[in-house]
């Protein structure tokens, strides 16, 4: 296989977020590990509207020119790292809203989790990212990054600096998941359509 594409997707759209600097820091160390290709997805920027396509995604029979932008950026990714908050206990809407949109374009890729947070890092939405990504066929591995306390980690400048707890989960959970991707890469092969 040759080197996979990993989409470090920004879940947060809010203005004055976290998570672009998290996003930021978590995409330059995978940059220096070497095991994929990088691109950064910023949902505030793809500025999707709630689901608005008439038909099931599943049909991919898209009406939208927003839709078929967004599945032709996620058809390239090989795998996913979202980067998400928690609001209220879950997910926040913006990242769910966003996977709602594609079933086929997510199926049998791999899926890491970013979370961040106050006590819980965000280990909550990590929960329920893991369930609406199994609908679409997204298959998550074992490790997820927990970031408590982000706005500790942070300097004057808003830049994100891990402790070495984060650093040590990220090395693991890009492991896992060239590992994963490169299993599922057999997967998805095997289960496209012959020309």
């Amino acid at each position: 296989m040759d080197t996979p594409l990993l989409q470090v997707i920004i879940g947060s759209t809010r203005p004055g977020r976290v998570g672009a600097s998290v996003a930021d820091w978590f995409a330059d160390a995978a940059r220096a590990d070497g095991q994929f290709a990088i691109e950064v997805v910023d949902l505030a920027e793809v500025g999707l509207p709630l689901l608005d396509e008439p038909h099931h995604p599943r049909l991919q029979q898209y009406t939208k020119e927003h839709t078929k932008r967004w599945s032709e950026t996620i058809r390239r990714g090989d795998a996913f790292v979202f980067v998400i908050p928690e609001y209220n206990y879950s997910l926040n809407a913006a990242t769910k809203n966003a996977i709602d949109f594609l079933f086929h374009e997510w199926s049998n890729k791999a899926l890491g989790i970013v979370s961040y947070g106050g006590i819980s890092g965000g280990l909550r939405s990590a929960q329920v990212l893991k369930q609406v990504a199994s609908s679409v066929r997204l298959i998550a591995g074992p490790d997820t990054v927990i970031i408590p306390w982000v706005a500790t980690l942070r300097d004057e400048q808003g830049v994100f600096h891990p402790t070495d707890h984060i650093v040590r989960a990220t090395t693991t959970l890009l492991a896992d998941l060239r590992s994963l991707t490169d299993a599922l890469a057999s997967r998805r092969s095997a289960n496209e359509p012959a020309d």
